[in-house]
């Protein structure tokens, strides 16, 4: 027997042999499958799983700050972590209000829609009065607070890439700026089922497109032929594309009439780029001094793109630095100039490569998602500012032209994400990390943030739950199947988010009624004793019903 499930690095059949999973096999519908999620079944991941409750032992004797990352734990059952989690909750709430609460979740969490520990966080977090959140992303942080006002949001952006098969018929020159990387392209959120970029491109090069990778690294690029490789100094692409649109004004190779009709700024913009404003033109020569890059070529590269259909990608790694907002804004400043935004093949790409779907050749939808309700807390912090906000409270910062303040956080309940993974200074962040009076992580793994909490619950897997796989612009929706037991005592994030709302009094509301599998439940909860998973509910099929029942198990598996 085989099913399917669903993860960032795309669909895999599993093989199950006496009602668990055996092995992992590519997708047979993916022309490209990455191997990276063949490994899900990997004994060694079961070594380094939550498998209880547990509580940092200088916390649950007094309460000490100073001990995470490098004190024991002590394992606990789930009616003392619930107990623990809830009554810590209620006491900042009481003594704080909800703004002291901050709802970390940033990082991908399962490709699975409803066990989506993001969502199910922020639906209980709202269903208790609220929360602080994060807002943007650490990949595009910059872009998505400037996109919009310039071109669209960035999820527009992406998700309205001109098609592969389109760039294949119609485009000649290719210019990259950071490449198109295939170890980036093999994932996607909510799970890739066709992964399309590498034969793409070689597509595209067999049709005759050249490529022109502008990158500190060549193996930004792979498309099976011979390309260029302008090898700039990291963080210097504003400077070589000021000095292409030089060469397209000083010549009258910019396209006026586009310029007049679909954009606004540009009379400002070009006493900056001639030098009529700082006495300092923006040449070609200037550049080199800037980027590496030979003055002759800047001024061919800015010849060629005018002279031919050309598309402009720019990866969103540019924009991850100080002023790194200025690369896209350039990016888009140059493309206008060219004008072959919105022609067959032509313009800018933001961006082809960070994830398999740009470019994909299917219909954009929204799909299944979990509501999450109304948070009644208006503070929040760009993502990359947690820090900053734990170590700086009621200081203010400015975001996207408004003053801000932040929040003095006492609680951080983390599900789905690790911060210890993706912040930068750590350093800094463990000195912030001791602020908070209390620190709950959710998590399946003993990850670093896991190993620095005061409260861990152990959740479960995307292999050990059933669930609905769904990515924009994918072929695919996946049936995924749960296909092997929870692994010690892990519950899922809906379980363990109703428990903690059965305690506040917010059941009802986080759960409507419903049980994970979507079935009004005709047993009380309030019926059964403390602890207790509730029965599976008599309207849910068979199969509904043991999964359901099965996903909420607290024995260990034999």
């Amino acid at each position: 027997m085989t099913v399917l499930t669903s993860s960032h690095w795309g669909v895999y059949e599993v093989e199950m042999a006496a009602g668990e999973a055996v092995a992992l096999h590519p997708f047979k519908g993916d022309p490209d499958p990455s191997p990276i999620g063949l490994h899900m079944l990997a004994p060694e991941l079961d070594r380094v799983r939550v498998r209880r409750p547990a509580v940092r032992k200088g916390w649950l004797e007094g309460r000490a700050r100073t001990g995470r990352g490098h004190e024991p734990f002590v394992e606990i059952s789930w009616d003392e972590a619930l107990d623990l989690v809830s009554g810590e909750l209620a006491r900042v709430k009481a003594a704080h209000g909800n703004q002291a609460i901050f709802g970390g979740s940033y990082g991908w969490a399962s490709a699975g829609r409803f066990h989506h520990a993001q969502s199910q966080i922020h639906r209980f977090l709202n269903c208790i009065g609220g929360y602080v959140r994060h807002q943007d992303s650490y990949s595009l942080g910059a872009a998505r607070v400037l996109m919009p006002h310039i071109m669209a949001p960035m999820d527009e952006l992406m998700s309205s890439l001109t098609t592969w098969d389109v760039l294949e018929r119609e485009t000649k020159l290719f210019v990259s700026l950071g490449g198109v990387p295939a170890k980036n392209a093999q994932v996607g959120a909510g799970g890739p089922s066709e992964h399309r970029v590498p034969a793409a491109l070689r597509r595209m090069a067999a049709a005759g497109c050249r490529f022109v990778n502008i990158s500190p690294t060549r193996d930004d690029l792979d498309t099976g032929a011979e390309f260029e490789w302008i090898a700039i100094r990291p963080n210097t692409d504003t400077a070589l594309l000021l000095g292409m649109m030089h060469v397209l004004h000083s010549e009258g190779l910019h396209d006026q009439g586009f310029l007049d009709r679909c954009t606004t700024g540009f009379a400002t913009f070009l006493p900056y780029l001639t030098g009529a404003e700082d006495g300092v033109a923006k040449t070609p020569a200037w550049a080199e001094a800037i980027c590496g890059v030979p003055a002759a070529r800047i001024a061919s590269l800015a010849r060629e793109m005018a002279g031919t259909r050309s598309m402009l990608s720019i990866a969103w790694s540019l924009q991850r630095a100080h002023h790194g907002e200025q690369s896209f804004w350039s990016a888009v400043t140059l493309a206008s100039m060219i004008g072959q935004i919105g022609l067959p093949g032509g313009g800018i790409g933001v961006a082809y490569g960070p994830t398999n779907g740009g470019g994909s050749p299917h219909a954009r939808f929204a799909g299944p998602t979990l509501p999450q309700g109304q948070n009644q807390v208006a503070d929040f912090i760009p993502v990359a500012r947690i820090s900053d906000m734990l170590l700086n409270p009621g200081t203010p910062f400015v975001y996207n032209g408004a003053t801000k303040t932040y929040p003095d956080i006492k609680l951080v309940y983390w599900a789905g994400g690790n911060p210890f993974h993706h912040h930068q200074d750590l350093n800094r962040l463990l000195r912030a990390w001791e602020k908070p009076e209390t620190i709950v992580v959710q998590e399946q793994f003993w990850t670093a943030t896991a190993k620095h909490a005061d409260i861990v619950l152990p959740a479960t897997t995307t292999l050990e739950r059933d669930d609905i796989g769904c990515a924009t612009r994918e072929k695919f929706m996946v049936a995924m199947k749960q296909v092997k037991r929870p692994a010690g005592e892990a519950r899922d994030d809906f379980a363990i988010f109703r428990g903690l709302a059965e305690r506040m009094g917010a059941e009802e509301a986080f759960t409507e009624g419903r049980d994970a599998m979507g079935c009004a439940c005709s047993t009380s909860r309030a019926a059964l004793p403390r602890g207790a998973p509730a029965s599976p509910c008599r309207n849910s099929t068979v199969s509904g019903s043991r999964a359901w029942w099965r996903s909420r198990a607290t024995r260990p598996p034999r």
